[in-house]
């Protein structure tokens, strides 16, 4: 189910909502669990109900493989039990992600011509994955202090969550259902959620799926692309990915709220980073903690001396990319990001400075660069793209402003008739600016009162996405 879709907006939601509290209410809190694990699996299951009993069966395993771990009577060796788990995960990862990915590469490097099996991808597998490898490690350090099924189970298909994260820890979730003051609805909380929930819809219907549409003729239909066709199709993209996972992460925690749970914050304006760095501070934050913790810190982080750091930032962020896709585009998308990270790294060692809107400029170029491959489905496809960027294609605009049409008409050999037309420049410019200049959602919240203004605000740009709502886009990250 989609948060952007009917069903969820006028039928789980507020169903799910009333009652949960309803019971809650009744001080049937267990029942309430339930009920929400309930609803929770129905939201998992309403999109494609054969792979309920997969992650049914990952939780069942990995809630025994963390109970044991927590028991200090285990007779076998601690910490092989949790490798164990952990690669359990990761192998049902990786067959249903990977298995076609290797295959095809076997394929091409033995000569062998083994069918492949075209495995549907399960909606979130790699999110409830990783949130569970982090629950055994969790375990492990003896920093889970219950150990029950029913919330255990909560936990992991909690819906606002479980598709595209945010990537929790069992000790920042669970404590709050426990909550006694989290039982009863929050006034406060509700209208804060819905004002999130509205800002993040608005990001993924009006702003995210126009841009998509610019960016999907851009990578997917165009032969050829001169050198603005190709910036906007870039650009379209990087904007898209942006506005459609932020708006994803808004409508999450939004959602959430309605609950009384907050869910960690996942985005924070990382197109307004100076460095790469910064940027991975601000992109999708619960991944990067994860990437930290679960890799580069196991790995040695910079504990092992500075080669061993540099070589430790690459692995991590070409594994980050493998984990995004199976495909070498990923791979070489997590590379660049690991050099560049690396660079980084030198660059402040050496006790070099930079300008800061030099630093932004480069910044924000080189993560718009690193998306093409993020993005594109072949390599001819990114080098497509890069070839317009570099002008090879030539130098070819289209301008659809009445003030500027007789000088077009006049030059009709330098402008030609384009698939985008100053629409999507303008479109371009504004959100530019919005990322750049405006307050993010989670400032907006932090600043929430309920007032006539606001409500104006929630209901203006809720009406307009609704209204924008005449067909079904999946979110970008549900294919990760």
């Amino acid at each position: 189910m989609l948060f952007n879709s009917y069903e969820f907006l006028f039928i789980f939601l507020p169903v799910t909502f009333f009652i949960y509290f309803y019971l809650n209410s009744k001080k049937l809190t267990t029942a309430s669990i339930a009920f929400l694990v309930f609803a929770s699996l129905l939201f998992y299951s309403y999109w494609n109900i054969i792979y309920l009993p997969l992650i049914l069966s990952s939780m069942l395993f990995n809630f025994v493989i963390g109970n044991t771990l927590s028991k200090h009577t285990l007779t076998v060796n601690k910490k092989a039990f949790l490798t164990f788990g952990i690669s359990a995960n990761l192998l049902l990862l990786g067959y249903f992600k990977y298995t076609d990915f290797f295959l095809d590469n076997f394929n091409g490097i033995v000569g062998t011509s083994i069918p492949l099996p075209h495995i549907i991808l399960p909606l979130g597998i790699s999110f409830f994955t990783f949130t569970q490898i982090a629950y055994l490690v969790d375990s492990y350090k003896d920093k889970v202090q219950e150990y029950d099924f029913i919330r255990y189970a909560l936990f992991v298909t909690y819906f606002p969550h479980l598709l595209a994260g945010p990537i929790l820890h069992h000790s920042e979730m669970m404590p709050q259902f426990s909550s006694i003051r989290n039982k009863a609805k929050n006034y406060k909380n509700i209208a804060a959620g819905l004002f999130l929930f509205s800002i993040g819809l608005f990001k993924k219907v009006v702003i995210a799926d126009t841009f998509a549409l610019w960016a999907n003729t851009g990578f997917d239909t165009a032969a050829t692309l001169s050198f603005f066709e190709a910036w906007a199709t870039s650009l379209s993209y990087t904007f898209q990915l942006y506005f459609d996972f932020s708006g994803y992460t808004d409508m999450a925690i939004g959602a959430s709220l309605l609950f009384n749970i907050k869910l960690p914050i996942n985005f924070n304006s990382p197109y307004k980073a100076c460095d790469i760095q910064d940027f991975w501070r601000r992109w999708h934050m619960t991944l990067s903690r994860f990437l930290r913790d679960y890799i580069y810190i196991p790995l040695g982080g910079n504990r092992q001396g500075e080669f061993r750091t540099y070589v430790n930032l690459f692995a991590t962020f070409l594994l980050g990319g493998l984990w995004h896709g199976a495909g070498w585009t990923f791979i070489f998308w997590g590379t660049l990001h690991g050099i560049a990270l690396m660079l980084h790294r030198a660059w402040k060692s050496l006790g070099f400075t930079m300008n800061k809107y030099l630093a932004w400029f480069i910044t924000f170029n080189f993560v718009n660069f690193a998306w093409i491959f993020f993005r594109a489905k072949e390599w001819t496809d990114a080098v497509k793209v890069i070839s317009g960027m570099m002008g090879i294609n030539g130098v070819v605009i289209s301008v659809k402003l009445k003030f500027l049409k007789s000088f077009a008409t006049r030059y009709s050999d330098f402008f030609g008739h384009l698939i985008y037309g100053s629409t999507t420049y303008i479109y371009i410019f504004i959100m530019l600016y919005w990322v750049i200049k405006l307050k993010n959602s989670n400032e907006m919240t932090a600043l929430f009162k309920p007032t006539w203004q606001t409500l104006w605000i929630m209901l203006s740009v809720s009406i307009y996405a609704l209204l924008d709502m005449s067909k079904v886009s999946e979110f970008l990250y549900f294919n990760f």
